[in-house]
């Protein structure tokens, strides 16, 4: 989701204002590259605090536990969690106990599930219960021995890593390109869609907009861990009627999943700490048993809804916030903690990918961040980099499962038009560059084949593009020849899966902002960066790479081919 310069929140009026995903097969993209992870930084790791080194994922056990879950799977109708240690710890009784807690409890507070002999390495399992009051799909997992008659907890939390075994659903994903757009549905039929050859459509779905109560005139009940929730039919008929009609164009559906606090319906899904805001997003209530709840059964309820075997539609790629790192903008707490952020961040991200995964095991779930990668034009915001690191970490920390990044490369300043050609200050050609663009994308390409990055089956995870525009507003041929810059050189990179353009239509409030984004301008009409799009990745690609090239001044196939990057300096000269 856009946001000006000046990073003040703004509510879109345009609720589908979004980005999106698209996933190539892992055989053409999951090649892992020659940059390798250097040896793990040393680590203090305190309980209930840590130290976290930019690129390093911190795998030490906290001080006190050490006892370590290895895994937890889903086997038939159980839970099965292998459990190891180079040394049994004292126990008055020489068991270990396994405690559930949801997301928002600490320690030994939740419920114990089972209890095995305590040992250098043992398995146990216990029920899973799903769709039961005292369902385990999404719970956290702790080792506890009781020493002193006292409980007390020996290893780190773990999670159910597989939540895809019990999925009902395992629709065929729509992979057909990474072609991608915001639509604009009110101004563009599905025609003009096609004519663009757009593969893949993204669109925002506010939590505020499909839930309900009974009250409601034609909610729609759905019976979940034993409790009834509602959704507004109205609203969610209209989601059904969109994504169908799109999917019967061949097109790919992503839905971003933000919540904007201001229905009466979702009020306990805003965080504590997001009370009293005045943001378009706030971060998700992971705090008590009403949020974390509500939480599963919109997860639930979508991944059923939108399974694609359910009459609804199909969606296959879901993302999780928007930009979450624009902390006072996207993902609104009090905090100014990363930690804190990330933590409560991970566990909304958690219970979504489980319930989502274990309703249709073929979609993807995303993470979302952009392109501030070692600054912040917001101090309320924190440092893309940072927030992925530590995103990364806690993952790991408490089982590794397969996320996918959602990462939006604009330039920097937003509103610059030359996608080729940025200001030297901010964009750079290591690790220690201000900003990531899509002059500098293989920077972030690289840190994802980082060895702490891959996911459970050491491959390179899915990368969506899944939010980039260029501006018109200082000439349509920079915005053209930027469109296809950025295009060409996604579709060089065999670890991204999309490119998703924002947006087909000006919005006039960007537009104060010189942010002409759109492939439309406001009166309807289309911009040369129409006919630029519409032919890239067809037969008629050459004449557009012409086109760009003489533009740019160089031809465009070497430029991306060698990676070479130009920059200017503030008067104008080119690096």
């Amino acid at each position: 989701m856009k946001k000006t310069e000046t990073a003040r929140c703004t509510r879109w009026k345009n609720r589908g204002a979004g980005r999106g995903k698209m996933k190539r097969d892992r055989s053409e993209r999951r090649s892992v590259g020659s940059v390798l992870f250097a040896a793990l930084a040393a680590v203090i790791l305190a309980v209930g605090a840590m130290v976290v080194s930019p690129g390093c994922t911190l795998m030490a056990r906290a001080e006190g536990r050490p006892v370590s879950i290895d895994s937890c799977k889903i086997s038939g109708g159980d839970v099965v969690c292998q459990v190891s240690t180079g040394r049994v710890p004292a126990t008055d009784d020489g068991n270990y106990y396994v405690y559930a807690d949801e997301v928002w409890q600490d320690g030994t507070t939740g419920q114990v599930v089972a209890t095995v002999p305590a040992g250098t390495s043992v398995s146990v399992s216990f029920p899973l219960q799903y769709n039961t009051e005292q369902s385990n799909l999404s719970r956290k997992f702790l080792i506890a021995v009781k020493q002193g008659g006292q409980m007390v907890q020996v290893s780190d939390e773990h999670y159910i890593t597989n939540p895809e075994a019990i999925a009902a659903f395992t629709s065929a994903r729509m992979d057909a390109g990474i072609k991608g757009l915001l639509p604009d549905l009110t101004k563009a039929s599905k025609e003009e869609l096609q004519e663009l050859g757009v593969k893949q459509i993204v669109y925002n779905m506010y939590v505020d907009d499909i839930c309900a109560d009974a009250s409601v005139p034609g909610a729609i009940p759905f019976d979940y861990n034993g409790q009834t929730w509602y959704f507004d039919g109205g609203m969610v008929g209209k989601f059904d009627s969109m994504i169908r009609s799109l999917n019967v164009y061949g097109m790919q559906v992503t839905m971003v999943l933000l919540n904007g606090g201001k229905s009466p319906y979702t009020q306990d899904l805003i965080h504590p700490m997001a009370a009293g805001g005045d943001c378009p997003g706030y971060a998700l209530n992971v705090e008590d048993a009403a949020g974390t709840n509500h939480i599963k059964a919109i997860g639930a309820f979508l991944g059923q809804r939108y399974s694609g075997q359910a009459g609804h539609g199909q969606v296959d790629n879901w993302i999780v916030g928007n930009e979450v790192n624009a902390r006072t903008s996207w993902w609104y707490t009090s905090s100014d903690s990363l930690d804190f952020n990330v933590n409560i961040y991970v566990k909304a991200f958690r219970l979504l990918y489980n319930e989502l995964k274990s309703a249709n095991a073929n979609v993807n779930v995303y993470n979302s961040i952009d392109q501030e990668w070692n600054r912040k034009s917001n101090p309320g915001s924190f440092l893309a980099r940072d927030y992925l690191d530590q995103f990364n970490y806690y993952i790991n920390r408490e089982g590794n499962i397969d996320w996918g990044l959602s990462y939006h490369p604009y330039n920097s300043p937003l509103y610059d038009p030359y996608a080729w050609n940025g200001p030297a200050v901010w964009v750079g050609r290591d690790l220690s560059t201000p900003y990531i663009t899509m002059q500098n994308i293989d920077l972030l390409i690289d840190y994802m084949h980082r060895t702490q990055f891959l996911n459970p089956e050491g491959q390179v995870r899915s990368i969506s593009l899944a939010e980039i525009g260029y501006t018109s507003s200082f000439g349509d041929e920079a915005q053209a020849a930027s469109i296809a810059y950025g295009y060409l050189k996604a579709a060089s990179l065999p670890d991204v899966d999309a490119f998703m353009l924002f947006r087909q239509t000006d919005d006039a409030h960007e537009m104060e902002s010189n942010l002409a984004l759109g492939l439309y301008d406001l009166s309807g009409n289309r911009k040369p960066a129409y006919e630029i799009y519409k032919n890239l990745g067809t037969a008629n690609e050459g004449i557009v790479k012409a086109r760009a090239s003489e533009i740019i001044g160089m031809d465009i196939d070497q430029m991306i081919s060698q990676n070479i990057v130009w920059t200017r300096t503030d008067d104008g000269v080119v690096n």
